[in-house]
């Protein structure tokens, strides 16, 4: 394995952590009826010991129903039920977080194209090109949750669970989290 094989492998493990920790802080949000509606890297902190922190909460709804209508966020994280003005839920976020894989482990986001209308059909498409470098674990976990279908999205509960994200989970629970599993 060479140089930058070994980064790259360095920065997988990096990556699927901080997917672990967003998937355990949406999961929290989601239990208290929050969606956030604007994950992206700009609103992810760092903390001392490198966990994870959503940060910019301005998009973000409390609501009882977890069932919206607004159309708000970032332009290449936006799912197809929010372009097409359809009512969605807390799985909008689902949706932010295969965009978010993509965009840590490519480079840039996976619809980025010339134009607004340009990106906002290959959106509603799903149209999903992976360059032939990204593994294929990750290619899997990415398009699991960029489904057009929002039930079709993969569950944060199952993140953990993912082949990929096992494989590379360098991930070290707090003790009073360990004692509890």
């Amino acid at each position: 394995m060479n140089s930058s094989e070994r980064e790259y492998k360095g920065r997988e493990k990096k990556y699927v952590t901080i997917m672990e920790e967003l998937a355990d802080a949406l999961t929290y949000c989601h239990e208290k009826k929050v969606i956030h509606w604007d994950i992206k890297p700009e609103n992810l902190l760092l903390g001392f010991k490198g966990e994870v922190k959503i940060a910019d909460f301005g998009w973000s709804v409390h609501t009882s129903s977890l069932r919206r209508k607004t159309m708000c966020g970032t332009l290449d994280y936006l799912p197809p039920e929010m372009i097409e003005r359809r009512t969605y839920n807390e799985k909008v976020d689902l949706w932010c977080i295969g965009v978010l894989c993509y965009e840590l482990l490519v480079g840039y986001p996976p619809f980025e194209s010339p134009s607004h209308n340009e990106t906002y059909r290959r959106i509603l498409k799903v149209d999903l090109r992976f360059p032939p470098s990204l593994p294929l674990g990750a290619q899997d976990l990415v398009s699991k949750f960029l489904r057009y279908q929002p039930l079709e999205r993969l569950p944060l509960a199952q993140i953990m669970e993912h082949p990929w994200v096992r494989a590379h989970s360098r991930r070290v629970l707090p003790p009073s989290v360990q004692m509890a599993s």
